[in-house]
């Protein structure tokens, strides 16, 4: 989600990764799988607090606050690496900190304007925008199994924005699935920025991050942009303060740190995976916290966007695991990041998560 931030994807290369064992995932792989499924657990629940603490007035501002306590600690941990990148590191990095802030300008209006499980379910379709991307940038056709499950996901997403009757898609629909878009430029950039390749995943994401919020600390000065971080932040209640927290420290660094550790424990593919489920915890408390009512039109589109999204992810990484065809394996391997992306493997190392 918004942030998720973001939204941070798993740092180490597939050779960093424990061994996958042919009888299946060790139990340290298995032990590893609870924290990042937790991940997932939070992310989807991120769209129901940016929303409760984030009004069409303070979206700047509050990205602003959100990533204030973060950036600090990142720099600090990560200091020492920081230092070591390049200048064409820290340019590249920045140009995907642009990307970045849009993302986060797009998911966070987005989600003030739609209800939580939509924004949820809408922003999953970065897992089959991003093959069907890569696979055009690279020239190569993915499986027709593939094309019919982004068809289906569009198809839910169609139908999940219908609510109880046929309409026009609301703004913050059309925010979400702009933001899905974006979470798929950064995905495509970063994995074809040679300037980044190689670069520390705590560093680049320190970067992208400091990018970002020098682009929202812009767009709060301007004359118009809505409230400043100090009127935002003195506006809160203790309910507010708690959601800000909770997006900053369990939503951010919570999940970058222990997708650090898990990828190094298990595999970026099964890490991946685990994360792919956000939607799902995301629609869930939609509906259970928020009281979200989609309709028995939007009911039948959550469910087509989880099955397609979830076929869709299975699909790429067999396509992958194969590595048959002139390149396919490369072309759909994306569908394995964000996010997204969001915020979404090894081709997207140092992505912020949601």
């Amino acid at each position: 989600m918004p942030d998720s931030p973001a939204s941070a994807a798993p740092p180490a290369s597939p050779a960093s990764a424990a061994p996958a064992s042919p009888d299946g995932p060790s139990a340290l792989g298995r032990l590893a799988d609870l924290p990042v499924l937790l991940v997932a657990v939070v992310w989807g629940s991120s769209y129901l607090a940016a929303k409760g603490v984030t009004t069409a007035d303070t979206v700047p501002a509050v990205l602003v606050l959100r990533f204030a306590v973060v950036l600090p600690v990142l720099v600090v941990v990560g200091w020492r690496r920081l230092r070591a990148l390049s200048g064409p590191q820290w340019r590249g990095a920045g140009v995907l900190g642009l990307i970045l802030a849009g993302i986060f300008l797009l998911e966070t209006y987005g989600v003030v304007h739609t209800s939580a499980t939509n924004a949820g379910l809408i922003i999953s379709l970065t897992m089959v925008f991003t093959p069907l991307a890569e696979s055009r940038v690279r020239g190569v056709r993915l499986p027709g199994a593939f094309m019919a499950a982004a068809g289906l996901s569009v198809l839910g997403v169609a139908l999940l924005t219908q609510g109880a009757g046929f309409t026009a898609p609301s703004g913050g629909d059309l925010l979400m699935l702009g933001a899905a878009v974006a979470r798929t430029v950064h995905v495509l950039a970063m994995a074809r920025m040679d300037s980044v390749r190689g670069a520390d995943a705590l560093s680049l994401t320190t970067v992208q991050l400091g990018s970002a919020v020098a682009v929202f600390a812009v767009l709060v000065a301007l004359p118009g942009a809505g409230a400043p971080p100090w009127a935002a932040a003195a506006d809160f209640d203790g309910g507010d303060w708690l959601g800000l927290v909770y997006l900053s420290v369990f939503c951010t660094l919570f999940a970058f740190f222990v997708q650090m550790w898990a990828v190094r424990r298990t595999s970026p593919s099964r890490v991946s995976l685990l994360l792919g489920t956000e939607p799902v915890w995301a629609a869930a408390v939609g509906i259970a916290l928020a009281g979200d009512r989609p309709g028995w039109l939007g009911f039948v589109g959550a469910v087509l966007v989880l099955v397609g999204t979830g076929w869709g992810r299975t699909v790429a990484d067999r396509d992958k695991g194969s590595g048959s065809g002139s390149g396919s394996g490369s072309g759909s391997g994306s569908a394995q990041t964000t996010l997204t992306p969001r915020r979404h493997t090894p081709e997207t190392s140092g992505t912020p998560g949601r």
